[in-house]
């Protein structure tokens, strides 16, 4: 499990967080807040390791999450991975 304290540095800390929490179309407006966060991935692995159900998080609406959940359903830990595709999409861009 991530350790709480990424929240400190989160990109939402001081956003009204029923901003994050809202419902459709509008969501994808929400995940314009994650843009550039700098714990984005341990956000992410947050909802996803604890298959949080509801609200914005590390950039993934509630529908994007469910769908990366449901192609994986053996990974239990998603930091490694989710690390793993930050790196590559790095060397990607470097290339």
């Amino acid at each position: 499990m991530v350790s709480a304290q990424w929240t400190e540095n989160a990109a939402c800390r001081d956003t009204d967080p029923d901003g994050l929490f809202i419902q459709s179309g509008r969501q994808k407006r929400a995940t314009a807040v994650c843009g550039g966060c700098a714990v984005r991935t341990e956000c992410l692995t947050e909802a996803l390791d604890n298959r949080i159900e509801f609200g914005v998080w590390g950039g993934m609406t509630e529908r994007e999450r469910r769908t990366l959940l449901r192609r994986h359903p053996d990974i239990t830990s998603w930091l490694t991975v989710l690390q793993q595709a930050h790196q590559t999409l790095k060397r990607l861009h470097t290339g």
